[in-house]
This record gives structure tokens, sequence and C-alpha cells, in this order.
């Protein structure tokens, strides 16, 4: 008896009730992470987006919707790129690491551009409807989009200008991703390879380059080493110049002062003033006599001037050197008319002695 209402039909429909309900709860109630989403679809259309924490979801009549996900995973030198079907969603931004891809520059050199593309999908509706295969699409928009950038380059502005190819990537692929509910919010151009011809050639040219910037550098320090010679010579000049002009007219002066200091001692008539004139040229003679002899080994000597050099012997024998004459202020007359006298006599026999 107690058998039969154990398993009567009552029970057994209370057990499948009891069942039934664990199965709903367990399976209507859904816990999301945080930064996921679940894009829900009620008898197969669209119905809602559920967000982070707990979520109650009718079973076997609201669905969670897949989305395929494609991520590169490095296995040795080579990218395998693994697929899975995902129903919860990532919102969080995501890299995406893509192989290498053979790109044509303007002046037709083959190189190879590996890329990195960072996107966050925003809209997990248009994410999950718009497109089959998000990841596919942004993968393949991000190649062809990177081919058409670097295909209006040369290679050397390429070099140059990777942040304005990563710019302008970024800026192709916003408006079609959008479309798609993905926002790409950064592309980097990371490795590029090139033809070992291509390499060898840019390296040959680098040091040409260089070259050429060394020689450059040495011919402006040596044209600037010449212009500070040149302008320490022109200096040097200029003041040597000036030290000459200065010497000569300090010595023109003395002689002015020194001849002044004669006539005065003499007197201011022209005769004492020739026989001033006839005792400055013979010194010019005596002075200039040394140098005549260095030069070789005869010299001849004019016969006036050996006549000037007498009376200058006789100029000296009386009267000493204009210094001293003017040391001693001659009182006597009759010892300079006989001084002037030997000096004029001298000049005029010089005439005679020549013929």
């Amino acid at each position: 008896m107690a058998d039969a209402l154990l398993f009567s039909p009552a029970t057994v429909l209370a057990l499948i009730i009891v069942l039934i309900g664990i199965l709903v709860i367990v399976k209507g109630l859904v816990i999301v992470r945080q930064s996921e989403v679940m894009v829900i679809e009620r008898l197969g259309s669209f119905h809602r987006v559920i967000e982070s924490g707990i979520n109650v979801i009718i079973p076997f009549i609201e669905q969670p919707r897949a989305i395929t996900m494609i991520r590169y995973e490095k296995r040795g030198d080579d990218y395998t790129a693994v697929s899975r079907q995902e129903t919860r969603i990532d919102r969080r931004e995501t890299v995406m690491d893509f192989p290498g891809q053979p790109v044509v520059t303007t002046d037709n050199v083959t190189v190879r551009i590996n890329g990195a593309l960072y996107y966050q999908i925003i809209d997990p509706k248009n994410a999950v409807y718009e497109v089959e295969n998000v990841v596919q699409a942004v993968e393949v928009l991000a190649k062809t989009t990177l081919r058409s950038v670097v295909g209006k380059m040369e290679l050397d502005k390429l070099f140059e200008s990777r942040s304005e190819v990563n710019d302008q990537i970024q800026s192709a692929m916003e408006e079609p991703a959008s479309k798609w509910g993905v926002k790409i919010t950064r592309v980097e151009v990371q490795d590029i390879s090139m033809p070992e011809e291509v390499e060898e050639a840019m390296r040959l040219q680098m040091a040409a380059e260089r070259k050429r910037r060394a020689t450059v550098t040495e011919a402006e320090g040596n044209k600037q080493a010449a212009i500070a010679r040149a302008e320490g010579e022109r200096q040097s000049a200029i003041l040597n110049a000036e030290g000459d002009k200065e010497s000569a007219i300090l010595r023109a002066e003395g002689e002015r002062e020194s001849i002044k200091l004669v006539l005065e001692s003499l007197g201011e008539g022209e005769e004492h003033k020739r026989t001033v004139v006839s005792y400055l040229l013979g010194q010019s003679y005596i002075k200039t006599l040394p140098d005549m002899a260095a030069q070789g080994e005869r010299v001849f000597v004019p016969y006036e001037s050996s006549a000037l050099i007498g009376s200058m012997g006789m100029f000296r024998g009386l009267t000493g050197t204009p210094e001293d004459a003017v040391s001693r202020h001659l009182a006597e007359q009759g010892g300079n008319a006989a001084m002037r006298a030997g000096v004029v006599g001298g000049a005029a026999a010089s005439p005679g002695q020549s013929q």
C-alpha cells in the first residue's frame, strides 16, 4: 500500500514539475560577467541584449545568438587562425595581430608588412546581424586598406611616414567598420620586410649619403677655417699698417724736430738749409751701403756719393752730429762759416770730379 502511494500518478507528476522547475531555473538564470554582453533571440528573432549581472531568460524560447570570433595563434614562425563560436561578446578593446601581407609600393618594390589592429565591439546587435563574420570582415578590410594606402607611397616615404600610414588606414576603416558595430581604435604597422637586393641597395645608398655628408661637412669646415685665416690676416695687415703708419709719423716728427733743431743752431738761411739737406743725403747713403754690399761681391758707388760722404766727414769733424750741434749751440760764427764752407765746397767739387 505504501509503495502504491509512493509511485502514484500525482507523485510522479509532482516530481516532473519539480524537475522542470529546476531545469527552468538552471537554464533561465544567466550570469553575464563584466565587459560582456549576450544577444538574446526569441523564437529566432532578435529580442534584447543582456548586460553584465544576473539575467533571466525563458529556456527553449529565448536563446543566446552565437558570434564567430577568429584569433591568430603563433605556432613557431607561422600564425594559425583559430575560429570559435562564442555566445558571450567581449566589449573590451581587442588586438588582432594579423600575418604579414605583400604590398607593392609606387616605385614597384614588393614589401611584406606585418600590422596590428586594435578594435572594440560597441554595438553587439550590428556585429551579429549586419555581417556574417565580424572579425574576418575587419581583418580583410584592414588588409585591403593597407595595400591601398601603401600602394600610393614610395619605399623611402613609407619608412619616413609610418604614423601617417597608421592614421590613413584608421581613417579609411572607420566608416565601414561602424556599420558593423565595430570601432577601430588604433592601427600599427609593425615590421616592413624587403627583398635582399633592395635592402643591399638601400645600405649602399645610406653609406654614400653619409660619405657625402662627411665631405660636405669637411668642405664647410675648410671654408670656415679659410675665412677665419683670411680674416685674421686682414686684421693683422690692418694692425701692421696702422703700426707702420704711426711709426712713420713718429719718425717723421722726430726727423722734423731734429732738422728744426739743426736749422735753429745753424740759421734759417737758404745756404744753411742746403747744408742740412746734404747732410741728410749723406746719412741715407751711409745707411744704404751695408745693404748694397750684402747683395753682391762688388759694389759700385756713384762718384757724387763719395764727395758727399767726404763732406759728411768734414761736417762731423767740425761740428759732430746734428744732435751735438744742437746741444752745444755753437756760439762762434767763424766755426759755423768754416763748417758751411767745407760742406759747400765738398758739394761743389762733385760736378768737377764727375767730369
